[in-house]
């Protein structure tokens, strides 16, 4: 039969290089809500000017400040963005719609019946709608209207900024007949209205979690470098709201909207179809990660994409402007998603409509959230555990073979907040050992993390500054020492770059590794089987100690393979199945090295080599690999070559790697 280990990665998809309904129970609000008043250790002296924009706009049209600056945190979590507009049109903190700029930017934004418009369809193509909602509240030139305010200062100065929010939302109040009262709830309907969102089950939902935001109240240091600061306001709770209405095809969380639009699994000749792999997961195969990508395009765009049986698929597509949920195939079924077979059969790809190099106009809060909601719920479906070794990005996908590494992709990048992403998920990224732990997790501060970057404007051109999950590798403990290096990703010997999309010397928030030495304020740590520094002064941490587990070559090895997947031992093919050919990366654990481990499988393999309406069989091996963090992305040892270390909660002041061997 004709091997086939991998899917076509067809054009669109090689050009990758780059909400929900909240209940009033805590156990569906917490995981959201919890986090946000863990930004910062420790408040310190800041520029508060943007809390006094809050305070003076709230008294001056007679709306609760908790209420504004509620509003605010989930339109942009107080960001300014530099003045730049959203993919919606958006400026500033309260997110203020330009609309004629967002017509011009979304022509087909009014377009309901198309099967690829780029609203996505409604939830009224499968089911009764719950309602539809009209009008921008959220319109700048009405603010401008009613401020006095002239539009331009609207878009670019803060303080305007949150003025024209407060008036609108004032004015909102007005048109629904309601008091300006001082007491928040009256304020439900208003806030409901002010994004502007067409589905009812979407504004309950975003009103909900401006409400869960007052309740717990939140504090976070700006793209601005403002210190803001919402009290919590116990009394203030959500609404407990009816379950969504939804297509039956959906696979989502009762209190989420949700649509379906169909990827084909269709016959292109005899020696090919498209564009996913019938399964009956999780019963022929456990489901043990989640991917997050972006679509580097626009959601028009994928959805034309995902209808092409030529092209790729995945699982769920999220808009930008509201963090609408379209759900394409079955998770029993298998997408062509991560450039892996391997993980293909073992996950669910979820795209996110945004490009890595404009975080600020694609990766809305709104969408953060809703993607959230999506995980948890389809994590405890399945039993993924919330930890960076299986919900993790494109670009931490290991390449199945050693040729394949050079096109793996780097979606979504650097500037996905992966911090705030984990608080939302209800699993906080965090230090689970003290501060000279043998391990650490990488967790930089995302607001004020800045590390340079170029290619954002063309090669070479340096990016704006901006928070960042990322942090780089050096080969020695010096900011002048040359970066390390991927000889998988570069295999002619290039120097690693300071590229956005160069994976090369990076590692990211929540990403945990063994450390190899300590010298002041630098780390090693393991790395593609080499030391590789970052700096991690005591005062401003980029890692943060950890406790687990590491392996490490069993006595007598001098070093121990690495691979891309997990594959069956020889005997435990049938006949008629091809045996696909082994192939190690270009790293080797060596002698003495560590590396984490969060889970250990069995390999398997499925063979997709012909068009069949029921699911392949999957050839399961009995022999143990350990997963690990060998790299930016992970890589798989078998058990036989390695012993398992635990990491223990303290470690002495050198961080020496303690803790038993077990063999």
């Amino acid at each position: 039969m004709k091997k086939r280990f991998s899917p076509r990665v067809p054009s669109a998809v090689r050009r990758h290089r780059r909400t929900v309904l909240v209940t009033a129970s805590a156990a569906l609000m917490a995981p959201l809500l919890a986090p946000l008043m863990s930004g910062a250790p420790g408040r310190v002296a800041a520029d508060q000017r943007l809390e006094n924009d809050f305070t003076a706009a709230a008294d001056e049209y007679d709306v609760p400040r908790s209420v504004l600056m509620g509003v605010s945190y989930l339109q942009s979590r107080w960001d300014s963005h530099r003045g730049a507009p959203s993919v919606g049109g958006g400026f500033g903190p309260m997110h203020l719609v330009d609309t004629r700029l967002a017509q011009k930017a979304d022509p087909a934004a009014q377009q309901r019946g198309g099967a690829v418009a780029l609203a996505g369809p409604s939830p009224s193509q499968a089911a009764k709608p719950p309602g539809k909602r009209s009008g921008q509240p959220s319109d700048l030139q009405q603010a401008a209207r009613l401020t006095g305010e002239k539009e331009d200062r609207l878009r670019k100065d803060a303080a305007a900024n949150v003025r024209g929010g407060a008036a609108l939302l004032a004015e909102t109040q007005r048109l629904l007949g309601k008091p300006l009262s001082d007491n928040p709830a009256d304020w439900w309907e208003a806030v409901a209205r002010f994004p502007g969102l067409d589905d009812t089950t979407e504004a309950a939902t975003y009103a909900n979690d401006v409400f869960g935001v007052i309740h717990e109240g939140a504090h976070r240091t700006t793209d601005a470098g403002q210190s803001v600061t919402l009290p919590a306001s116990p009394d203030v709770r959500p609404r407990a709201l009816k379950n969504a209405a939804r297509s039956k095809e959906v696979e989502c969380p009762t209190e989420l909207s949700c649509s379906w639009l169909s990827a084909p699994y269709t016959e292109i000749d005899d020696d090919a179809y498209g564009n996913h792999d019938l399964g009956d997961r999780p019963k022929d195969q456990k489901i043990e990660y989640i991917v997050i990508h972006d679509t580097e395009a626009s959601l028009r765009s994928m959805f034309q994409t995902v209808q092409d049986p030529t092209e790729a698929s995945w699982h769920y597509s999220i808009r930008s402007k509201d963090g609408h949920v379209t759900q394409h195939i079955r998770t029993k079924d298998m997408a062509w998603h991560s450039g892996s077979q391997f993980v293909n059969a073992r996950s669910i790809g979820i795209e996110h409509e945004g490009f890595l190099t404009q975080p600020d106009t694609w990766y809305t809060e709104q969408m953060y959230r809703a993607s959230a909601r999506l995980v948890r719920y389809l994590a405890k479906k399945y039993g993924v555990p919330l930890d960076r070794q299986h919900i993790f990005g494109h670009d931490n996908v290991p390449a199945p073979t050693a040729e394949s590494i050079p096109d793996m992709h780097e979606d979504p990048g650097p500037f996905w907040d992966w911090r705030h992403y984990f608080d939302l998920l209800g699993a906080p990224l965090r230090a689970t050992a003290g501060p000279d732990s043998p391990m650490v997790t990488v967790l930089p501060d995302y607001s004020t993390y800045k590390p340079r970057y170029t290619g954002c404007g063309g090669h070479g051109v340096p990016c704006a500054p901006h928070g960042s999950s990322a942090v780089r590798l050096h080969t020695e403990p010096a900011d002048n020492a040359p970066l390390i290096q991927d000889p998988g990703r570069r295999p002619d010997g290039e120097d690693s770059t300071e590229d956005v999309s160069d994976l090369g010397s990076r590692i990211s928030a929540g990403q945990t590794y063994a450390v190899a030495e300590r010298r002041g304020d630098w780390t090693a740590i393991w790395f593609l089987g080499k030391k590789a520094w970052f700096k991690n002064p005591k005062k401003h941490p980029t890692a943060v100690g950890a406790a687990g587990r590491m392996v490490t070559p069993k006595e007598g090895l001098s070093e121990v393979p690495v691979y891309g997947r997990a594959l069956p031992e020889e005997d435990a093919y049938p006949d008629g199945i091809t045996e696909p050919t082994e192939s190690p990366l270009p790293y080797t654990l060596g002698e003495g090295q560590r590396y984490v481990t969060m889970s250990h499988t069995t390999g398997s393999y499925i063979d997709r080599s012909t068009f069949e309406y029921t699911p392949s069989p999957v050839v399961k091996g009995q022999e143990k690999y350990y997963e690990i963090q060998i790299g930016y992305r992970l890589g798989y040892v078998r058990a036989s070559d390695v012993d398992v270390v635990d990491a223990p909660v303290l470690a002495g002041p050198q961080g020496q790697a303690g803790g038993r061997s077990r063999r």
